[in-house]
Parts: structure tokens; sequence; C-alpha cells
């Protein structure tokens, strides 16, 4: 049996608060919530965690594979992009190990919707995913709630 190579890669994504729609985290609608603006469905979450997937593989950026210039990625469903991401990493040879992830964010509360996310992140990395929601104590905009970040890393073996 090869040893294992592991590959790290972090991941981040901010987006500010939208006009209207429904806001997605890591696969999981919050009603009543304004989703966040972006060229996709905003899922910052989703975005973090592919980066950390394509950095660690050495594939680029979301950006650049899902360009917001290109019309057919509007409104797209960052989940559907994240399973993208995973074929791509795998089919360089990878496997991934796990991903953890913070987000930082005044509202809505994340709590209650952890282990959602978690499922639905997992189901579409095909390996453990955790999220940890963090506060940003007021600092900047997204303590002002004017938005969200996240920070992902990912551990790849090959």
């Amino acid at each position: 049996m090869t040893p294992a190579i592991p590959a790290v890669g972090l991941g981040f994504d901010v987006h500010p608060f939208g006009d209207g729609g429904t806001l997605v985290l890591g696969g999981v609608r919050f009603e009543g919530t304004p989703a966040l603006a972006g060229h996709s469905d905003g899922d910052a979450v989703a975005h973090a965690v592919a980066d950390a997937l394509l950095g660690a593989a050495g594939l680029g950026d979301l950006g650049a594979l899902f360009p917001a210039s290109d019309p057919q990625y509007a409104g797209a469903d960052s989940i559907a992009l994240l399973r993208d991401v995973v074929s791509r990493v795998t089919s360089a040879g990878y496997w991934v190990g796990n991903v953890d992830v913070a987000v930082a964010a005044e509202a809505p509360r994340l709590a209650d919707s952890i282990a959602a996310m978690q499922t639905a992140l997992s189901d579409a990395v095909g390996a453990r995913v955790t999220v940890k929601p963090k506060f940003a104590e007021g600092l900047g905009s997204i303590g002002r709630g004017e938005g969200i970040a996240v920070w992902a890393i990912a551990y790849l073996g090959r």
C-alpha cells in the first residue's frame, strides 16, 4: 500500500447580505433571512469548502472554475458546484480526509442548523465536515450584521 501524501488547503469566502431571497448556508435554507449577495445562491459556506478542497489539490479557485461573468452559474446551487469540485479533486487522485469550517455571523443564529449543515456538506464532500459558528463581536461589517464570513480547511490524501 502506498502511503498517503497529505495536502492541506485553506478556503475563505465572504458575502454581504442582499435584497430579498432566502439565505442558504452549508446547503441549508434559512427562511425569513435575506440571501447573501452573490452570482450563485451565495452559499458562502459551500464556497469556502470548495476553495479549501481546490487549494489543497492545486486546482485553482472557485471563481476561476465557475466565474460570475458566466450566466450559466447565475443562481446556481452551491452544493452542486461543491459536488463538481469534489469530482475534480478525486479525479486528480486525491481523497478527502476531512474539512473543518468556521462561520462568522451575527445573524441568523446557526446553532440549531449546524447538524443539518454538517450532514449536507459531508454528503456532498464524501467525508466528515464540521461547522462551528462564531460571532464577530461587533468588529467590522460582519459584526454589524452586514454579511457573513467563512473559513474552511481541508485535509486531502493521495
